[in-house]
């Protein structure tokens, strides 16, 4: 009978720190952590949980070494989820079209107002700082919700990562900081502050707002939803118009 020698570690963690599943399991471990601190502090805006994972992941891959493109080998997975996250949306949209009777109208012009003043906002305030073309033509379509800004910036030229850093983090902000925002605004009604988060800070802010309140996730999904049928077909339209240099 032959003796079995074990497995030193190291070799062990060279083989798990080479296989996607390490990138994907990092992924979902830091997310729930953040779920679980968000539960805990009751739903505290500021223990926001996608932040959270942001920041573990960050750590960990700095503490690991590891380099974004292997990370990515494995988060593909999560990240192709996002697409279908987006068009599953269509489900509560389709269920709040009863309710929107009176309610078309300033709802279509808050969109145009908000979206439009989103991109003036970011692309103003990028060139004001000094930043290169590419930086502010990534902030051109960071307005609208992930998947279809990288959509949209691959199509007019711009960098889709850079883009989609930018999206996810006006999401966080938007997430974290509406309800504070809204309420030194007065604004009371739960479509008006789910339809103004969705607007602003589309998925994330329209996750925040499913878990404070189901007319105010219902109405921020539409914004959502609306937001990136309108930036898909206006941003290319406005793009020559909009000096990124």
């Amino acid at each position: 009978m032959h003796a079995v020698h074990p497995i030193p570690i190291r070799e062990i963690w060279v083989y798990l720190s080479g296989s996607p599943l390490l990138a994907l399991i990092l992924t979902l471990t830091a997310y729930q952590i953040g779920v679980m601190v968000y539960t805990r502090s009751e739903r505290n805006p500021l223990a926001n949980p996608v932040a959270i994972a942001v920041l573990l992941v960050a750590v960990s891959l700095q503490v690991l070494g590891m380099p974004y493109a292997k990370y990515f080998e494995g988060a593909q997975f999560v990240h192709f989820l996002l697409g279908t996250a987006t068009v599953s949306l269509a489900i509560p949209i389709y269920r709040g079209f009863g309710g929107l009777k009176g309610r078309v109208f300033p709802l279509l012009l808050a969109l145009c107002c908000g979206g439009l003043t989103s991109i003036v906002s970011a692309v103003g305030l990028a060139r004001w700082l000094g930043a290169d073309a590419t930086i502010v033509g990534a902030m051109v379509s960071k307005s609208v919700t992930a998947p279809i800004a990288m959509g949209v910036a691959e199509r007019l030229g711009y960098s889709p990562t850079l883009t989609a850093v930018f999206a996810v983090l006006t999401g966080i902000l938007g997430a974290i900081l509406a309800r504070y925002v809204l309420d030194g605004m007065g604004m009371k009604s739960w479509w008006q502050r789910g339809f103004a988060i969705g607007v602003a800070a589309h998925g994330l802010g329209t996750s925040r707002a499913f878990s404070v309140h189901p007319e105010a996730g219902m109405y921020a999904s539409l914004a959502m939803g609306l937001h990136g049928i309108l930036g898909a077909v206006a941003i290319p339209l406005l793009a020559a118009y909009i000096p990124v240099s």
